[in-house]
């Protein structure tokens, strides 16, 4: 069942719904094999999808951004993610770790220098987090900054960052006072990409979102102007723990789209299977696969959609972000791999595409934290409400 056939959708968003997928369909799934196969980042179908107004989706249009809401938001990642989620996948990083970051946060004069190219798409945006011995703990970044003068001096190292090659702005994050933990003692800066001692690497290769870029950044004494000091000094561990609860609504989406385009595979090509002088969809075992995929597929909306709308209230939505990236993300393992049993031989094959959006759906049980650390978030959460 697509989104649109749910019903309950507003005028704008029934347009960007179809907008979108009508662009995926002529622009995305031509290419999507191909630029899995390559390795090759789709910089052109970036730039349509600037034109669109597709990579500032949640920024005010003073800002040139599209100005919608998260539900909306995420109805389009989900329509890229079913035809390609290595796209998907680079307008959730570009849109909610690095353009939204510096609206939310930044100073006025920030968000005027950086957000209208980010959100109009003339840049690319990544988000520096993640480091070789700072992965789901975060908060063990070893990247450190020094003030100098006016200046921060930064070195260290980013692993596995989106976007890296071709971005022309970054958040990267360091320790400023290691004798105050993360609570204080961590903070982000915005780094230009020509700045001098910042360094970019391309990453390796990968098991899926192969379209998708990423890549290494290093500081070697890297000067930053100070006001490009992302927030307050110190503050930023608890920004990217935001960041990453709507980076997480994001990802939950795009595992949506992924599993929707397997399921919606899946269906069309049980109909029109034959074995044993039936199509396949006759047959019970195959039915009621496809049944499976159906439920898990509206459940994972359901949280998705919980989700959003309590980030545009305004409301704590930490646990619903959680809950909804844990569910989606294992659920489009289970139906991408339910999708290549169903297609059988030709599932194997990279002709149908399944096995693609197989290979691309493991990313999202990893990335904006691994499933383990969602059912640390969400335990957490659940126990000190009931203490």
């Amino acid at each position: 069942m697509s989104t649109t056939e749910l019903g309950g959708l507003t005028d704008i968003q029934q347009m960007m719904v179809e907008t979108v997928r009508d662009f995926a369909n002529k622009e995305l799934l031509p290419q999507a094999i191909e630029i899995d196969r390559e390795r090759r980042f789709p910089i052109e179908s970036f730039k349509k999808m600037a034109e669109l107004g597709l990579l500032g989706l949640p920024i005010p249009e003073e800002f040139e951004g599209a100005g919608v809401d998260t539900q909306t938001a995420v109805l389009v990642i989900e329509e890229l993610a079913k035809v390609c989620g290595s796209t998907a996948l680079g307008v959730a990083a570009h849109t909610s770790l690095c353009t939204w970051p510096i609206y939310a946060f930044g100073t006025d004069e920030q968000r005027a220098k950086y957000v209208p190219d980010l959100a109009s798409g003339r840049k690319l945006g990544a988000f520096g987090l993640t480091e070789a011995n700072a992965g789901s703990d975060s908060g063990g970044t070893q990247t450190r900054a020094v003030q100098d003068g006016d200046h921060w001096v930064l070195n260290g190292s980013k692993i596995f960052i989106t976007n890296a090659n071709y971005a022309g702005t970054f958040i990267a994050t360091a320790v400023t006072d290691k004798s105050k933990g993360t609570r204080g003692g961590i903070t982000s800066f915005i780094v230009e990409r020509d700045t001098p001692g910042f360094e970019i690497h391309k990453g390796d290769e990968k098991l899926g979102m192969r379209g998708s870029d990423w890549g290494e950044l290093t500081f070697v004494d890297c000067r930053i102007p100070a006001n490009q000091v992302l927030g307050e000094v110190g503050a930023g561990f608890p920004n990217f723990m935001k960041t990453l609860d709507g980076g997480r609504v994001g990802i939950a989406a795009l595992s949506l789209g992924l599993a929707e385009g397997a399921y919606e595979r899946s269906l069309a090509y049980a109909k029109e299977r034959e074995a044993f002088g039936k199509p396949i969809a006759k047959k019970q075992a195959v039915a009621f696969k496809l049944a499976d995929m159906a439920v898990q597929i509206e459940a994972a909306r359901a949280l998705i959609r919980n989700a959003a709308q309590l980030k545009d209230a305004q409301q704590p939505y930490t646990t619903q972000a959680a809950m909804a990236k844990l569910f989606a993300s294992e659920m489009a393992m289970r139906v991408t791999f339910d999708a290549i049993q169903v297609h059988g031989g030709y599932g194997f094959t990279n002709e149908y595409h399944v096995e693609r959006m197989w290979r691309d759906a493991k990313l999202c049980t990893i990335g904006e934290g691994t499933s383990e650390i969602q059912r640390i978030v969400i335990s957490r959460e659940i126990l000190s409400n009931h203490e």
